[in-house]
């Protein structure tokens, strides 16, 4: 747990790091192709913080099969955190709920969120088995969907959100809406409690631009499948890197590469 790793501190170097489309591969979910740099994390008792919009129910089983359930975890996009001493705060799954069936029937209509489907609805849309999409749909804090209007409405639509307070945040799959925290947020905690000297952050989408530009050293994992990251001012300087292969094989060279680096600075001071 996270008080046996402040037992053993300083810790170094923390690994921040999306799942879909980045640690996990976009088809298949697996993540074979990144075992040697997990193998290797582990072998320097490097931590790694998986973040993701995913649900506490997915991640936990997945730290689990991964060997990284002594780490904390970032859930549902940076709205709450496990793992840490004293929990994570209390969900807001179900206002966020209300707040979604009250917008305008023009614009709710364009949007149908997890909480609109069902289990099996859920697995045909993620290729996720039944169960996974179950764990997918146990949702504490926030509520990702599909968008089927226009550009034009999809403004409208984030106009009406944040005179309720929710912001949405596109992922590479799905856009998902909460009351404002973001997977950066979520760092503060985790970096406050096991103060690193470095931090290293992987992610493929837009709802991962405020945590690479966070970390010391963000990577944009290369995603086929959706649009490219618009250009981050970190990539000016080499602060923040891209891949070229996709999904965990980009992910595997990232990490090894980062390991492989002369010693590095401490953290900066700009996030």
């Amino acid at each position: 747990m996270v008080e046996t790793l402040l037992m053993t501190c300083p810790v170094k170097l923390v690994v921040f790091s999306d799942l879909d489309g980045t640690l996990l591969d976009h088809e298949t979910y697996r993540w074979d192709a990144a075992q040697p740099a997990l193998d290797r994390l582990r072998s320097l008792q490097i931590p790694v913080v998986l973040a993701s919009s995913k649900t506490a129910a997915e991640i936990t089983r997945l730290q689990n099969d991964m060997g990284l359930e002594s780490y904390p975890a970032i859930v549902e996009n940076g709205s709450g955190v496990i793992g840490l001493p004293g929990g994570t705060t209390t969900g807001t799954y179900a206002a966020l709920r209300r707040s979604l069936e009250a917008m305008p029937q023009d614009l709710r209509s364009l949007y149908r969120g997890f909480g609109d489907m069902s289990a099996n609805d859920v697995a045909a849309i993620t290729g996720l088995p039944p169960d996974a999409a179950q764990r997918a749909r146990q949702r504490d804090f926030s509520e990702p969907g599909i968008w089927s209007g226009s550009a034009a409405e999809l403004e409208t639509f984030k106009q009406a959100l944040a005179e309720r307070g929710i912001t949405a945040q596109r992922g590479g799959r799905f856009l998902t809406l909460s009351f404002g925290k973001t997977k950066a947020d979520a760092m503060d905690r985790i970096i406050e409690v096991l103060q690193p000297e470095a931090t290293l952050a992987l992610g493929d989408a837009p709802n991962d631009r405020a945590m690479l530009e966070k970390a010391d050293h963000g990577v944009i994992v290369a995603n086929p499948h959706s649009a490219p990251m618009p250009d981050l001012p970190g990539e000016g300087d080499g602060r923040i890197t891209r891949t070229v292969e996709s999904g965990p094989t980009g992910w595997n060279a990232a990490v090894i590469a980062f390991l492989n680096r002369p010693a590095t600075t401490g953290r900066h001071s700009h996030g």
